[in-house]
């Protein structure tokens, strides 16, 4: 093991929020509480929270927050010709999205089947396919997004057939059931499906760069409460503070989720993924469960802990 990482999801039960509304004479948009598909979404909704902009007379912006959802909103408002600045406590590798193990994964983590409406499973619709078509242009390696084979090992051959509740099938990669021979696993069976890799430690500071680069400016400052925003001088606010919401915002349906991450040192001899627990007891399934190679490291994670505020490590 050469680290160990932990980082808190911002997960809200009804899914994350988009929407605009007024803060005393200022416009505020609101873009958080993606859960654990903040990596996959933040193009989609970072796009869905511009249209909202456009309806601004300004064309000066704050962004509040510098995670992944914040960037790609800034970087989304400067193509649509707002001048941007960004606003945050801590910047990249200081955030929350260093700590992902990331991939395409748009419905992780993300909402309580039960409690989504359908406007807002509209709005993840379209989120998620102008996301899946902005990473696939992405690909390469200056953002270090990249496709890699995932396999899932499963006693299940019908594992293969289930289909994503929340997204029409041409937002996930076609999957191929492997039977008893065709793969190296202990099961019985394996599901083998290409995916979307993102590597947080090149795609941050890249984007960073680009936002920089293209005219932003990020200012590093601490909001208490929404009195706090009405000091700045720009008149459209765009929220992107995930977990921070909760307490600028009262946000009290917000709540963490703790995920650690474990690091091996790199071997380009792996060039594939996996997911599933194999022969992990079902009292333990929320333990580990994936496997991602990067180049800062094999990545071992998964876990999920809700509730947990704590950031150390659990041996």
């Amino acid at each position: 093991v050469i680290r160990a990482t932990v980082g808190l999801r911002p997960f809200r039960p009804t899914g994350f929020v988009l929407k605009a509304t007024k803060l005393d004479q200022k416009t505020l948009i609101h873009n958080y509480g993606h859960g654990g598909s903040g990596m996959s979404l933040s193009w989609g909704t970072a796009s869905l929270a511009a249209d909202l902009a456009m309806d601004h007379p300004e064309r000066r912006v704050a962004v509040i927050g510098s995670g992944i959802v914040g960037l790609t909103t800034a970087r989304t408002l400067q193509r649509r010709g707002f001048s941007v600045t960004i606003y945050a406590e801590r910047i990249p590798p200081d955030v929350t999205s260093n700590w992902s193990l990331a991939a395409w994964t748009p419905t992780s983590g993300l909402v309580e089947f039960s409690k989504r409406t359908p406007e807002w499973n509209t709005q993840l619709v379209q989120a998620a396919e102008i996301a899946y078509r902005q990473l696939q242009f992405m690909a390469g390696p200056r953002y270090g997004i990249s496709w890699i084979q995932n396999y899932a090992p499963t006693d299940f051959a019908q594992a293969a057939s289930g289909e994503n509740a929340l997204l029409p099938k041409h937002l996930m990669p076609e999957q191929t059931l492997l039977g008893p021979g065709e793969h190296p696993f202990p099961t019985p069976y394996c599901v083998e499906r290409p995916g979307l890799r993102i590597e947080p430690n090149i795609y941050l500071p890249a984007m960073i760069d680009d936002v920089l680069r293209f005219g932003g400016q990020i200012v590093i400052r601490k909001f208490e409460s929404p009195k706090d925003l009405l000091a700045l001088s720009e008149n459209l606010i765009v929220n992107c503070t995930g977990l921070g919401a909760k307490a600028l915002f009262g946000d009290d349906e917000i709540t963490p989720v703790r995920g650690l991450l474990v690091l091996l040192p790199p071997q380009s001899e792996v060039t594939y993924a996996t997911s599933g627990g194999v022969n992990i007891p079902q009292s333990q399934r929320n333990l580990f469960v994936h496997s991602m190679p990067r180049t800062d490291g094999i990545v071992l994670g998964g876990t999920t802990e809700r509730g947990l505020w704590t950031t150390e490590v659990n041996e």
